[in-house]
């Protein structure tokens, strides 16, 4: 009777052991799918909020909400809640400070250099619409993947940056980061001053 249940035993740990071995999966991300999107002019978003010394072209995917810095009256927050990212967009008068608010702008870009393995410019103006500016695309895992300010460097300087409400990882999130840098593009390139 033991010799039968040894070898009954010793048959089912042999057809057991004779499978596929296990092999390790990779880790995997969300698919991240970005929405069509459609522009409308800030200054119609805006009609119940406050008057603003600027327009640009507002993605409908996003949600504009007033920041409630003190004494600040027109920065502004550009929500996506698709994506859970913001854009942080705040708004200073230049009174014989460019070069200040020039510079802090920069060494709020450069903070994350450390962060980066890039930091690539793009320069845009529009002598037209008074409107000059730089974008700075930063890549690597930096907590802000875009910034950019703008100015017509006698009364309006403008500076925003994209937050995602995430640990920062480029790979994943790259959709997201596409999707929103093609967004402040169109902001850039849709700015006005009034």
């Amino acid at each position: 009777m033991l010799l039968v249940f040894a070898v009954c035993a010793l048959s089912l740990l042999i057809c057991v052991s004779c499978g596929h071995s296990a092999t390790p999966k990779p880790y995997a991300y969300y698919r991240i799918t970005p929405p069509d999107t459609a522009y409308i002019p800030f200054d119609s978003y805006s009609k119940n909020m406050q008057a603003y010394p600027y327009t640009f072209a507002l993605s409908q995917n996003a949600q504009v909400k007033p920041c409630d810095e003190p004494g600040e009256h027109y920065w502004i927050n550009i929500y996506y809640p698709v994506f859970d990212a913001t854009i942080h967009c705040s708004y200073k008068p230049v009174k014989n400070n460019l070069r200040e608010l020039t510079n802090d702008a920069l060494d709020f870009v450069y903070r994350n250099a450390s962060h980066a393995s890039a930091i690539p410019e793009r320069e845009f103006n529009h002598p037209e619409a008074k409107v000059h500016g730089v974008l700075f695309d930063l890549e690597g895992n930096t907590a802000s993947s875009c910034q950019f300010f703008l100015t017509d460097s006698t009364h309006h300087f403008f500076r925003a940056s994209v937050y995602c409400n995430c640990a920062p990882n480029a790979d994943s999130l790259a959709p997201v980061y596409n999707y929103l840098r093609q967004d402040i593009i169109r902001i850039v390139e849709s700015f006005e001053w009034k």
